[in-house]
């Protein structure tokens, strides 16, 4: 299974708030042993929302989805999920009595005594209405739940909400996947190179070593460093090793001049 992301929300797309999760999702991916495999961003769109979601539900991969699942008029990816997958919205029972609870908490705080039944307060209900068949991801924040649907996560735009949950889903459904390919990498900077002179030793590495992933990452250079390209494998640990002794072979074959990454 591919591990996704989804980011939802127009504040990104125009630049109103700088997206954090996706170096966030990659570094708690990263710690286990796993990686992202995908990442989309979409806009508070309810037609192009719903349309990524059936896609991939469609799929085998898991999918953490942020942003979008309050009640105000421009969160609609809890309406999405529920239209992507062809069910209705209910109200989660214990997301009720934790919206509630919350509701409760924030009047005591405040020295208050509160009615649950004035219209404001039935309104918040609405952010514990999910897909039919729904669970629920708790939120340490402020109680206020996510959920998770056919290997689908959603949580809060909010950084301090999403990523404790993020990190509890991975922790509770998918420990068994930790740790379970060990990787690892190495690189060199090869300098004042030819991308398309390297190519061909390229494939032939990664034809002759499937395991491993050969990456170029080129570099226009600055006042302190000459243009270079940063060139290594990556994957399997006695795979990579092979494959970066035979490129750097390969290297000296090219009379590059190249260090240690």
């Amino acid at each position: 299974m591919a591990i996704g992301l989804i980011i939802i929300g127009d504040e990104i797309l125009s630049g109103k708030r700088a997206d954090k999760h996706l170096p966030k999702m990659i570094e708690l991916l990263n710690a286990r042993g796993l990686q992202l495999d995908w990442a989309e961003y979409v806009g508070d769109n309810r037609e192009r929302i719903t349309a990524t979601l059936q896609r991939s539900f469609a799929s085998d991969d898991i999918v953490f989805s942020t942003g979008g699942i309050g009640a105000t008029p421009d969160d609609h990816t809890r309406q999405c999920a529920a239209a992507a997958l062809g069910v209705p919205l209910a109200l989660h029972p214990e997301a009720k009595i934790l919206i509630q609870q919350r509701i409760l908490d924030t009047a005591a705080d405040a020295g208050k005594t509160i009615d649950l039944d004035t219209p404001e307060n039935l309104h918040r209900l609405k952010m514990g209405e999910f897909p039919q068949g729904a669970a629920l991801i708790p939120n340490p924040f402020n109680k206020i739940p996510g959920f998770a649907i056919q290997r689908h996560y959603f949580v809060p735009g909010f950084p301090v909400m999403a990523w404790p949950m993020m990190e509890w889903v991975l922790e509770t459904h998918y420990a068994h996947l930790f740790h379970l390919q060990p990787r690892t990498e190495k690189a060199v900077l090869v300098y004042e190179a030819m991308e398309s002179t390297l190519t061909p030793m390229m494939e032939a590495l990664e034809a002759e070593y499937p395991l491993i992933k050969v990456f170029s990452l080129p570099s226009v250079g600055s006042e302190t460093q000459r243009r270079h390209i940063e060139l290594g494998v990556k994957g399997d640990p006695q795979q990579v090793e092979a494959a970066f002794t035979k490129m750097c072979a390969g290297l000296d074959q090219f009379r590059a001049e190249y260090e240690p990454a």
